[in-house]
């Protein structure tokens, strides 16, 4: 081998032996892997505070302009199925194509929310059963643990409403798959205008009223 091939071979044995250590000291490229190590993780937590923030002021508009449509509805005047509906446009603005559904029960007084017809609890088990008396008092055929009826009521009632908003989130989120919808809800109560006279309760358990 001629000298200057020898020469050259050297350079290359000692320039193979020295790679890994040149390996070590070239930080070229790491930016990249740390990006690609961390992006993901960034990623999501920008989509977990968009997603939380529509929540958030979602939840908001829901909340105010439930009692809005309450306040309008408990009027004389009031137009229960205008006041749904500027519900739902506040909503949608927020969620687009949202599904909102509403409900109103009204009660005599504010004492009878959630209050069960009167009925003779001959058990003592808590619920009307095995032919036990009872009074209809909101007159609908049926013992109700609940005796609130559907609707806005009259003058002088108290109106429980409720809405329930479903929409879709931001972004399906990649540890929760499958959950690509959220569930909100609001509930006001307000006592109608006295426009006219209030109509009670029935007082009378009536023919054979028990409950089975």
């Amino acid at each position: 081998m001629s000298l200057p091939a020898q020469i050259a071979h050297r350079g290359l044995v000692r320039g193979v032996a020295n790679l890994p250590h040149a390996l070590r000291k070239d930080c070229s490229g790491s930016v990249l892997v740390e990006f690609a190590l961390t992006a993901p993780l960034w990623i999501y937590l920008v989509m977990s505070s968009l997603d939380l923030g529509q929540l958030a002021y979602a939840k908001s508009i829901l909340d105010g302009a439930t009692q809005d449509a309450a306040r309008n509805a408990s009027l004389e005047t009031g137009d229960t199925t205008a006041a749904d509906a500027m519900v739902a446009k506040q909503v949608r603005r927020i969620a687009p194509g949202a599904t909102v559904t509403t409900s109103r029960v009204s009660y005599y007084d504010f004492a009878d929310i959630g209050r069960p017809e009167k009925w003779t609890d001959k058990d003592r088990d808590g619920e009307c059963d095995n032919s036990e008396p009872y009074t209809d008092e909101n007159g609908n055929g049926q013992w109700d643990a609940d005796i609130g009826k559907s609707g806005n009521g009259g003058a002088d009632d108290v109106v429980m409403y409720t809405v329930t908003v479903t929409y879709d989130r931001l972004f399906k989120m990649p540890l929760s798959p499958g959950v690509s919808t959220r569930t909100i809800s609001a509930t006001a109560v307000r006592k109608n205008q006295p426009f006219a006279s209030q109509e009670g309760y029935n007082e009378s358990a009536g023919a054979a009223k028990t409950c089975t």
